[in-house]
């Protein structure tokens, strides 16, 4: 099982449906929050379920949403496929289908940590071939390492209570422990980055980037990046030092 074929099933990451709504709606408010202005143009990248998509596109000129699951999709244009400010695409469409500096915001919430060294650095050249000059890319729920599944724990509680679904939580915690949601962590990976080399992989990768507070949604200790164009284009030699830098990072993932 890949983590596509995970998300593509119906996982038992949320505790009941109380949860998940109040998960997405906590995202929307949070995008919304950092969107540039009422005329933007927004990708939401990895975007999930998103049942509250319509608020952020209520507040924006046009939002597309992202997702590797075809099931994802299909679930997303049921909801929100009559809305013409809202885009539905797979990420291999989104290099034909959005014109090149066109996005004034990208969003990769609890994205990263899923994608292997490969993979992210494509989807980092990719996001900055289609941010708009002046565009922002906000990396969102990034994963320190040493996080604690404790205190990973404590911050899903804390938002299960204000939110009513505090029993369901602990109930879901259990499942989750024995789901193969674990046994994936362990034998597909799951990256983790510190505040220092997740800048230096932003900055290779041609981004000018700077550690972003609050993180998106309910867990504070996670961490959120904001990034922007650092030069004209992506050179040869950018690409090679990036390179380098994912590197480092799997040596640095791998001694510790």
């Amino acid at each position: 099982m890949s983590w596509i074929e995970f998300w593509d099933g119906k996982p038992p990451i949320y505790a009941n449906a109380r949860h998940e709504a109040a998960h997405y709606r906590q995202i929307a408010e949070d995008i919304v929050a950092n969107l540039p202005g009422p005329g933007c143009h927004v990708l939401d990248y990895g975007c999930g379920a998103a049942l509250s998509a319509d608020r952020v596109a209520d507040a924006c000129a046009q939002l597309t949403l992202c997702d590797a699951s075809a099931n994802v999709r299909q679930a997303l244009t049921a909801h929100f496929g009559k809305r013409s400010d809202i885009g539905i695409l797979a990420p291999e469409q989104i290099a034909a289908a959005l014109p090149d500096r066109s996005l004034d915001l990208i969003v990769a919430n609890s994205v990263i940590q899923y994608l292997p060294a490969e993979d992210l650095r494509k989807a980092l050249i990719l996001w900055r071939t289609k941010l708009a000059d002046g565009g922002r890319l906000l990396i969102a729920d990034v994963v320190p390492p040493g996080q604690s599944p404790v205190a990973d724990a404590a911050a899903l509680l804390k938002f299960a209570a204000a939110n009513g679904f505090f029993l369901a939580a602990c109930t879901g915690l259990v499942k989750t422990y024995f789901s193969d949601y674990r046994k994936l962590r362990s034998s597909l990976g799951f990256q983790v980055f510190d505040e220092r080399d997740m800048i230096a992989l932003l900055s290779a990768g041609g981004f000018a980037a700077r550690r972003h507070f609050p993180n998106l949604g309910h867990n504070s200790d996670r961490m959120a990046f904001m990034a922007m164009h650092a030069a004209p284009t992506v050179t040869i030699g950018a690409v090679s030092t990036l390179n380098g830098a994912f590197a480092q990072q799997n040596r640095s993932a791998q001694e510790g």
